[in-house]
């Protein structure tokens, strides 16, 4: 199959920092799906582990990044059930395997499902790890109730593939009031067209939110710079609220200043469900089919922005150039 991996943590302008490479095709184990890829997402996450995992010691062989796609079954594993070989898949993948930048790919079965039918692959393709993220965050780590009738959620990077989701989802299934931030004029339109009720400068986070009439929020979800925005987010949320993050930092935070409003303080990592193989894995098919749903049902606006076209490791270093900007709006797809 062809591919696109690197061997060592390397600049993007460096030659070597990914390349083309062929490879044996998978074969699935007992629970995969082998998927032929039509459109692939690029995640911060996808730059971040190539710059860090080959800093000291390079990849005995090219190793593959690339979570989020969307493709044809080709092949079934002996224990699979509910997927047909022709069926079309979305899946934000498994950290431990070779990742989406290739042709094929194997997956577990149990963390796909069936993709959106009322849009483009490319489409689709922008959708399925910061959803799973963003509905992670929202029910099972802030454990905001669906249909909650009141409160307020402050989503820090609301422009970005994250925010964008949680933003709606929090519209359509909570009715809680949605502060996004941003800081320029692009970026604010974005976040009200994902519905966000107000929109408020990040530079400035405590007064611009209280300008909103919000003295405290019940809940902030991070997604930008948790040690940047600590000290406003402490102060912001209100008494026995809850702070949820997905940007791990090396700075220390003083946690006792959410001691005296009794705050919970969760992380989520999409992919801890798959690494530690947890016995509710299942549930991440669940959520996508849901989003998928609610994509075909017109509750959901796909977040897709750009597309490049063509796997190759021009194309790929382009993508990561433009993601390592820290300036996206929106989610960058690449269709096969």
């Amino acid at each position: 199959m062809k591919a696109v991996g690197f061997t060592h943590s390397l600049p993007i302008d460096d030659p070597q920092s990914l390349f083309d490479v062929d490879l044996p095709d998978p074969q699935p184990l007992a629970q995969d799906l082998l998927v032929e890829i039509e459109a692939i997402s690029i995640n911060p996450a996808d730059a971040k582990r190539r710059l860090r995992t080959a800093v000291d010691q390079p990849h005995p062989e090219p190793f593959l990044v690339g979570y989020d796609a969307v493709g044809i079954v080709r092949e079934l594993g002996a224990d699979v059930s509910g997927f047909s070989v022709g069926d079309r898949v979305w899946y934000a993948g498994d950290a431990n395997r070779p990742g989406s930048y290739a042709t094929l790919q194997c997956v577990d079965a149990r963390i796909a499902s069936l993709a959106p039918k009322s849009v483009a692959p490319e489409a689709a393709a922008a959708m399925p790890l910061t959803s799973l993220t963003a509905w992670e965050m929202l029910f099972d780590r802030l454990c905001v109730s669906t249909g909650a009738a009141e409160g307020s959620l402050l989503v820090i990077g609301g422009a970005g593939g994250v925010g964008s989701i949680t933003t709606q989802l929090a519209r359509q299934l909570t009715g809680l009031t949605v502060i996004a931030t941003a800081s320029r004029p692009e970026t604010e339109a974005w976040c009200r067209k994902m519905g966000a009720h107000e929109v408020v400068n990040h530079r400035d986070l405590i007064a611009s939110t209280r300008a909103t009439g919000h003295e405290h929020v019940d809940y902030i979800t991070q997604y930008a710079d948790t040690a940047q925005h600590w000290d406003a987010m402490c102060e912001l949320v209100a008494p026995q609220g809850r702070i949820g993050t997905i940007v791990e930092t090396d700075e220390k935070l003083d946690i006792s200043k959410l001691q005296g409003k009794s705050v919970g303080l969760m992380w989520e990592l999409m992919f801890t469900r798959s690494l530690f193989g947890t016995s509710d894995m299942a549930e991440q098919g669940k959520i996508l089919a849901r989003v998928a749903a609610m994509i075909d049902n017109g509750q959901l606006v796909t977040t897709q922005t750009q597309v490049l076209n063509g796997l190759s490791a021009d194309v790929v270093k382009q993508a990561h150039k433009i993601i390592e900007t820290g300036a996206m709006i929106g989610k960058l797809v690449i269709k096969y």
